[in-house]
């Protein structure tokens, strides 16, 4: 019988590595990810001596896009338009705002909102509940009987209580990680991978110009 399995994907948290690990004339081709995910978790299943085969349900992205930015609208387009539209993917995108920040000199013990060059106000941007939606939606779906393994697609230590939680009920989470930006989300998983074995795979293959 078929283990179903889940992608949920934390965008920013593997497209800024992407960006890092690889030179930007290297672009992710993201509908390839779930094919290549499934295939190095079966790897892991089989090293455990599991014969059960994954069966994908679904492909859950989870992005945080800015409304006053032009180039976050335009990744809002991407996600909404195209992305969401590929098979098996479902797309969250969560509306985040600047928001005004301080800097705080401890040499004159005064706080700034203002670049003390240009007057600019300093703002902070904050992402409004990727994390919380990815762990929510993680727990909510186990307790349907929705999945029977999680691929999760994140270096965020702050899902391990999640992944913990999951674990306990007899389901798998495989980590589909970075592992250059650290492992504690990757030792608290059943089994991890690092995207960098598969990321040559996923270099989206540009049309030749005319």
């Amino acid at each position: 019988m078929a283990y179903r399995v889940r992608l949920f994907v934390d965008f920013w948290n593997f497209q800024l590595q992407w960006n890092e690990h690889l030179s930007s004339d290297h672009h992710c081709d993201w509908p390839r990810i779930p094919a290549r995910f499934i295939a190095a978790a079966q790897d892991k299943l089989a090293l455990a001596g599991v014969d059960e085969k994954l069966q994908l349900e679904e492909t859950r992205v989870y992005a945080s896009y800015n409304p006053s930015r032009a180039e976050d609208i335009r990744l809002r387009g991407w996600l909404t338009n195209f992305l969401d539209r590929q098979p098996s993917f479902r797309v969250f995108p969560k509306e985040r705002k600047d928001k005004p920040g301080t800097v705080h000199c401890r040499a004159c013990d005064r706080d700034f909102d203002l670049c003390p060059h240009c007057s600019t106000p300093l703002v902070r941007s904050r992402e409004k509940g990727v994390d919380t939606a990815i762990a929510t939606d993680l727990l909510s779906l186990a307790w349907e009987g929705a999945f029977d393994v999680a691929v999760l697609v994140s270096s965020d230590a702050d899902m391990i209580p999640c992944v913990e939680r999951l674990q306990e009920k007899g389901l798998k989470v495989v980590n589909a990680v970075w592992a250059s930006r650290g492992r504690d989300l990757a030792n608290a998983c059943w089994a991890s991978f690092d995207i960098v074995t598969v990321a040559d795979s996923l270099v989206r293959a540009e049309k030749p110009k005319r």
